[in-house]
């Protein structure tokens, strides 16, 4: 196998944005994926003519993952879904009071609560977020805002902005400028699923002359003397290199590395808390309640969005919709989540069933391998191992505050940049010592 510059372990969005900056800063690339298709959670599945995303995906457009797309020049088409809605209280459906409007007309709410629920929004959007790393989500909650139902509607705005259910431990900076993002500048859904986003990606990584080899897995990284050496692959192959990225998760990196548990990598593993959801996605011939198009539960860690109002999603005309079930640590429960989702879709959509074309119930789907929260030793995860000179991490885990794909784009962003400042500073360190050897 011809020497490369960096291996990149993983081909899903944090993989293909490191190879696309290294390729770029005149590195040689060799993208390992172990599966025959890239993009991980980002891929899009067709079913009977809709296109499913793997569980509920929204572009934030404030977000880092947005930037860096635009900074590529991706074409991604689709749209902001509306933010008038429903609330779920007690099994009856409510405006949602997500705009001044629906704030009017909400039955959730008196007028002193109405007021504490603007009160709040107002406190959320001047909030410092950088002060509040160390403070949980429900403390600040809980001493922010007095009203049940107020908070009760600020949990709901949370679990929708991270996919994550977890205040006790959730750190309230980067929760609320994750939820301060989504109101500011909304979210958006994607024509064609995320999958145009990995065929874009994918494409302009070829282009630039990244080698992608798919169904090769890496099963360990080899180092010497606290340097990387090499990659081992499943089919016996050795890749003798010295920078690799792995963008695996926590778990999967620690198990690559001999001695791992005498590095940083052993602490990422077993302080990481994910985060997961059961997710329903329903393609109809029609909605029968035709203006019934987003919900959110307030009682129950649900939430409901129809994705074709303002995305293409099928070939034929068919009508997909998204449900989560939020899942709160040790809350899986497979057979009672589709039930609660289905029972969700219900009071939605009565007789929804007899419009049905194809499904997709992913029970108990990663959304993200670890999140910004209390109880790490150290606050923040790569992109380096310190420990192992050449090894790096990103993903959707190594977050600097970030959430989500913002987070698996960002730390990509930062992996490949600390090559680029490490390999410059060692080539400009040679070229020293020949001059002076002259």
């Amino acid at each position: 196998m011809k020497k490369v510059d960096v291996a990149i372990i993983g081909g899903g969005l944090a993989g293909l944005i490191a190879a696309i900056e290294l390729a770029k800063a005149g590195k040689s690339i060799l993208l390992l994926e172990k599966s025959g298709n890239l993009g991980g959670r980002a891929m899009t599945v067709n079913k009977n003519g809709a296109l499913f995303n793997l569980g509920g995906h929204a572009l934030y457009v404030g977000g880092e993952a947005n930037r860096i797309f635009e900074q590529y020049g991706l074409k991604l088409t689709g749209s902001k879904p509306s933010t008038k809605g429903l609330a779920i209280w007690d099994n009856k459906l409510s405006p949602l009071p997500g705009d001044p409007k629906g704030l009017l007309s909400s039955k959730l709410l008196g007028w002193p609560g109405k007021a504490k629920l603007m009160s709040t929004l107002v406190k959320l959007m001047r909030a410092d977020p950088a002060t509040m790393s160390n403070i949980s989500l429900r403390k600040w909650a809980e001493s922010e805002i007095g009203d049940p139902m107020v908070r009760h509607i600020f949990y709901a705005l949370c679990r929708t902005a991270t996919y994550t259910t977890d205040p006790d431990y959730q750190a309230a900076g980067p929760v609320l400028k994750q939820v301060r993002s989504s109101l500011k500048s909304g979210v958006k859904y994607l024509d064609g699923g995320w999958q145009s986003i990995v065929d874009q990606l994918q494409e302009m990584a070829i282009t630039l002359g990244v080698d992608i080899q798919q169904g090769k897995s890496a099963v360990e990284i080899k180092h010497d003397h606290g340097k990387v050496q090499g990659v081992v692959c499943s089919d016996g192959d050795t890749i003798l290199i010295t920078s690799v990225i792995s963008t695996a998760p926590p778990a999967a990196t620690f198990l690559m590395v001999k001695g791992a548990e005498n590095t940083v990598l052993r602490r990422w593993k077993d302080e990481a808390r994910p985060s997961t959801v059961a997710s329903l996605d329903l393609a109809l011939k029609r909605l029968p309640v035709a203006n019934s198009h987003f919900a959110i539960g307030l009682d129950q860690p649900v939430f409901f969005s129809d994705h074709s109002r303002a995305a293409r999603l099928s070939d034929n005309g068919t009508i997909v919709v998204h449900l989560t079930k939020y899942n709160g640590p040790g809350q899986y429960d497979a057979k009672a989540d589709e039930s609660l989702l289905e029972q969700t879709m219900s009071l939605l959509h009565p007789g929804w069933e007899r419009e049905v074309v194809s499904r997709q119930y992913l029970p108990n789907i990663s959304v993200v391998h670890d999140y910004p929260h209390l109880g790490r030793t150290k606050g923040e995860v790569g992109p380096e191992v310190p420990e192992i000179q050449g090894l790096y991490v990103s993903g959707d885990w190594a977050s600097h505050g970030e959430m989500l794909a913002d987070a698996a784009v960002a730390s990509a962003v930062r992996a490949a940049g600390s090559i680029v400042k490490a390999t410059s500073g060692a080539n400009n360190r040679t070229t020293m010592e020949g001059a002076l050897a002259h």
